[in-house]
């Protein structure tokens, strides 16, 4: 085999584990765009190394990216922007790649945008070893060889990852039936739409809380923690107005869809998302709503959603 032909072979070999390889980068970063920058970066380490030394190119690869995600985690830079709040995680819709494996309900809980939060309270190793352990199944054996720690240190930081993790999580853990999940959010944008405060406050859990980028136009997040406040600033949010379809630039759509596997609603604009609105829902009622406009965060999912075939909105013309 020649020099061209087994750098095509090798390539290819990359391009087998590249999807496996953005879904942990997702994970551990929660930003689509950081994750594809730190793939992008193993590929060039990846071509630059003695492939012939390397036995498993699989591991040999998810230690690569493991790392390059650590150094981001730990650069001044991003501990600016995850600790000036106003950081949230970069949602995607259902399907994409970046959200895979998918098969068990850890993996599908450590890539919801609830846990995505929650991980920024964790070291970005013990966020590394709740992701390789939870997502990706390695054993403590395999992770103590990509994190260069002992098995007994491995076992540490997952117990204690677990712990805050189970110990900050609002309500109890379960998968809300997919029909059961759009009826609430149907009813919750019949309620703002048209002003029911009532109706508003009987979805939201007592303990409801609010988060929004605030359209990528404050520096900080916008809270709100009662479901009074809360349903409050959702009927204000909800009532359309000129001044308001300008700064959106147009009419939008309203679809539900699903986003991280949480009911969402989306503002579409033709072919571009200008706002996405998740929930997470527990015993039947809406524990919390996230209100995501920032363009920047909007990138990927709007890539995503020109690829999809939308059924009819929940409201054509918002």
């Amino acid at each position: 085999m020649d020099n061209t032909a087994t750098d095509h072979f090798d390539i290819s070999q990359f391009q087998a584990s590249r999807n496996r390889l953005a879904s942990l980068a997702y994970r551990l970063l929660g930003s689509a765009v950081d994750a594809e920058d730190a793939v992008q970066d193993a590929c060039l380490h990846w071509q630059a190394a003695d492939r012939r030394r390397i036995k498993v190119p699989e591991a040999w690869l998810t230690k690569v990216v493991t790392n390059l995600c650590l150094d981001r985690l730990r650069s001044a830079q991003a501990r600016r922007e995850r600790t000036a709040g106003a950081w949230l995680p970069e949602p995607l819709l259902d399907g994409d790649p970046m959200l895979g494996p998918a098969d068990t309900f850890e993996q599908r809980e450590s890539v919801s945008l609830a846990v995505l939060t929650l991980m920024e309270r964790l070291s970005p190793v013990e966020r590394a070893v709740y992701v390789l352990r939870e997502a990706f199944s390695h054993g403590h054996a395999e992770i103590a060889e990509i994190l260069d720690l002992t098995e007994s240190a491995s076992q540490q930081h997952l117990h204690r990852a677990r712990r805050r993790i189970t110990g900050a999580r609002r309500g109890g853990e379960e998968e809300v039936d997919p029909a059961s999940a759009r009826r609430i959010v149907e009813e919750f944008l019949a309620a703002a739409s048209s002003g029911r405060t009532e109706r508003l406050v009987a979805l939201l859990t007592d303990d409801a809380t609010a988060i929004s980028d605030g359209a990528g136009l404050t520096e900080k997040l916008l809270r709100f923690d009662t479901a009074q406040r809360i349903a409050a600033v959702a009927r204000a949010g909800f009532k359309p107005t000129p001044a308001k379809r300008r700064l959106a630039g147009g009419t939008p759509a309203v679809h539900y869809a699903l986003v991280n596997g949480a009911p969402a609603m989306l503002f579409v604009i033709g072919d571009q998302v200008i706002g996405a609105v998740t929930f997470d829902i527990t015993g039947g009622k809406i524990a919390t709503v996230r209100g995501i406009a920032a363009p920047a965060r909007l990138v990927r999912l709007t890539e995503d959603w020109r690829q999809h075939e939308p059924g009819p909105p929940l409201i054509t013309q918002w």
